[in-house]
C-alpha cells in the first residue's frame, strides 16, 4: 500500500471513531441518568418509607378495641365527631373535596399503606373518579362530602337532604358502596343537618381537631399537640403551596415525632 493510500485509511477510521463517540448524545445521557436510577447488581431497593422522604418506616396501627359509638346529640341522630375516644396510638388522615388528582399520591398511598379517608363532593370530584376507584383500591376510603359543597347549615331540610343523599346515591352508583361517614362543607351544620343524615343512612358527622396547612398543624381547639384518636383534616386545593404528597409527608413526620401512627378511621366509627 503506498503511503498515500495508508493515510487515507487511517482518515477514515479516525472519521468512524468519531462518530460512534458522538452518535446520539441523548441517549448517551439517559444510560448515564440510567445507572443513577438503577440499583446495582446486588444492591437492594431504597425502601418505601425513604423513598416518600420518611426517616423511618410508620409503626403498623393496632387492631381497634371495641368501642361504644359516641354519644348522639339527640336519639335516633347521628353522633358528631372530631375526636375519637381511645388509647390506641393513632391519629386519623382525611381529604377533602377531590380536586387535588395527583397519581403519585395513588402510589404513596399504595407503598406506605396509607389508611386514608376521602370525603369527595361529587361536582368537584366527579370528572375523575376513575382517579378515586385507583385510590380505593390501594387501600383509601370514600365518604360523603355532598353533591356541591354548600354550606348546609341554614338550609331547608329538602335541600339538605338532596345534598346529602344525592350523594349517596352517586357513590353508590359509582363505586358501589352507601357511605356511612358524612363531613358537612366547612364543617358547619345544624340539626336539620344531623336529621337529613340520618335519613341518608349517615352514622356518623366526621369533623376534625387538626389541620394540616400548607407547611404544619393547627388546632381547633385543646392543647396544641397530637392526641391519639385526633381526626387531622388535610387541607385541599393549596395550589400555590406544597403539594398534597408533600404536605402529607410533612404530617407523618409530625406524627412519627409524637410517637403516634395512622390508624383507619372506619375501623373506629
Amino acid at each position: 500500500m503506498t503511503t498515500r493510500g495508508l493515510v487515507a485509511v487511517l482518515l477514515v477510521l479516525a472519521t468512524l471513531t468519531g462518530c460512534a463517540r458522538s452518535a446520539d448524545p441523548v441517549e448517551h445521557q439517559s444510560a448515564k441518568a440510567a445507572e443513577h436510577v438503577r440499583p446495582h447488581p446486588g444492591q437492594a431497593p431504597r425502601p418505601a418509607y425513604r423513598r416518600w422522604g420518611l426517616s423511618s418506616p410508620l409503626a403498623p396501627a393496632p387492631t381497634p378495641a371495641p368501642t361504644s359509638p359516641p354519644p348522639a346529640r339527640r336519639p335516633h341522630l347521628p353522633p358528631v365527631v372530631d375526636h375519637v375516644p381511645t388509647r390506641d396510638k393513632v391519629v386519623f388522615l382525611t381529604y377533602d373535596d377531590g380536586a387535588e388528582r395527583d397519581p403519585r399520591f395513588v402510589d404513596m398511598v399504595r407503598e406506605l399503606r396509607l389508611p386514608v379517608t376521602m370525603f369527595l363532593t361529587d361536582s368537584v370530584a366527579g370528572p375523575a373518579y376513575a382517579h378515586f376507584a385507583r385510590l380505593r383500591s390501594v387501600g383509601a376510603n370514600l365518604q360523603n362530602h355532598t353533591l356541591d359543597h354548600p354550606a348546609l347549615r341554614g338550609l331547608p331540610y329538602a335541600g339538605q337532604r338532596a345534598e346529602i343523599c344525592g350523594q349517596q346515591d352517586k357513590l353508590r352508583s359509582r363505586f358501589g358502596l352507601r357511605p356511612r361517614l358524612f363531613r358537612p362543607p366547612y364543617g358547619t351544620y345544624d340539626t336539620t343537618t344531623l336529621r337529613a343524615a340520618a335519613g341518608c343512612g349517615i352514622t356518623a358527622v366526621v369533623l376534625w381537631r387538626v389541620s394540616m396547612g400548607p407547611t404544619d398543624l393547627r388546632y381547633t381547639h385543646g392543647s396544641p399537640r397530637l392526641r391519639p384518636g385526633d381526626i387531622i383534616a388535610v387541607d385541599p386545593d393549596e395550589t400555590t403551596g406544597p403539594s398534597l404528597r408533600e404536605r402529607t409527608t410533612t404530617l407523618l413526620r409530625r406524627i412519627q415525632e409524637q410517637g403516634l401512627t395512622v390508624g383507619r378511621l372506619e375501623d373506629y366509627l
